[in-house]
């Protein structure tokens, strides 16, 4: 193997890993499907076989942005609704509105947290390495 070889995918900018992984993409090398259905991500990826968990306890950063999102938006939700109907707040329809959107939006939200999560270790925490694609291939 000549020394200037690397496998695809190291080397990728932020930004192109980025706009793979916001398309529910491998951010190392675009391929797809990664995702088994909404909630399975595959172990590796179709196309440059690297393991989408990197240690064990991996996506606990992902769950844990994912219920910050859905909270923060909550409480967006909750003060706003407040502050546009104040004095007469319709406390059913924004504690309704608030359970649906506590219930939906983290469900919903879910493959793309683990998806900008995996990035965000990509980017700047763990930058990926020949060793993370050991069994890439010259494609």
């Amino acid at each position: 193997m000549p020394p200037t070889w690397q496998p695809r995918g190291v080397g990728e900018t932020r930004g192109t890993m980025l706009r793979r992984a916001l398309r529910r993409r491998c951010p190392i090398c675009g391929a797809k499907p990664i995702f088994d259905g909404w909630f399975g991500l595959r172990n590796r990826c179709p196309g440059c076989n690297f393991s989408f968990e990197r240690e064990e306890g991996y996506w606990v950063g992902a769950m844990i942005a994912n219920i910050a999102v859905a909270e923060a938006l909550f409480g967006l939700l909750f003060v706003g609704g407040i502050l546009v109907t104040y004095p007469d707040v319709p406390w059913t329809r924004l504690g309704a509105a608030g359970v649906i959107l506590m219930i939906g939006l983290p469900i919903a939200f879910y493959p793309l947290s683990k998806m900008l999560w995996l990035w965000l270790d990509l980017a700047y925490i763990h930058p990926v390495d020949a060793d993370d694609l050991s069994a890439n291939d010259r494609r």
